[in-house]
């Protein structure tokens, strides 16, 4: 399976909650860092249960994906609690094709300075 192939059946398996199928995508000492939060996940199991254990009605669309090699980006946005939250995950895959490890960046929406509203447009 193409990088492309497996980050793409990752983010489907997550959003369905297949578990079994997620589980067959990751290699055994997947890391999963947060560096928002300074969390990091090691293993297939605690990440499974990670997601697993992930409060509320959640669902995720991938907006983009590229990958090069055995590696990946993607930018998904996530539905949580009535807000669409945005995110950026890179991913690596080890030689058998299975994700080795991903790091996800949630940023935090902010309000920009003053002073550029003549070359900026809001959204």
């Amino acid at each position: 399976m193409s990088t492309e192939a497996t980050v793409s059946a990752y983010w489907t398996a997550l959003e369905a909650r297949d578990w079994d199928t997620l589980a067959g995508l990751l290699a055994d000492d997947v890391v999963y860092h947060m560096p928002q939060t300074r969390e990091r996940i090691v293993g297939r199991e605690s990440f499974l249960r990670f997601n697993q254990e992930y409060p509320g009605d959640w669902h995720l669309a991938v907006t983009r994906a590229v990958a090069s090699g055995r590696h990946a980006a993607t930018w998904t946005t996530s539905a949580y609690q009535g807000e669409q939250l945005p995110a950026t995950s890179f991913f690596d895959l080890d030689d058998a094709g299975l994700v080795r490890e991903v790091t996800e960046f949630w940023p935090a929406a902010y309000e920009p300075p003053p002073g550029r509203e003549h070359l900026a447009e809001r959204y």
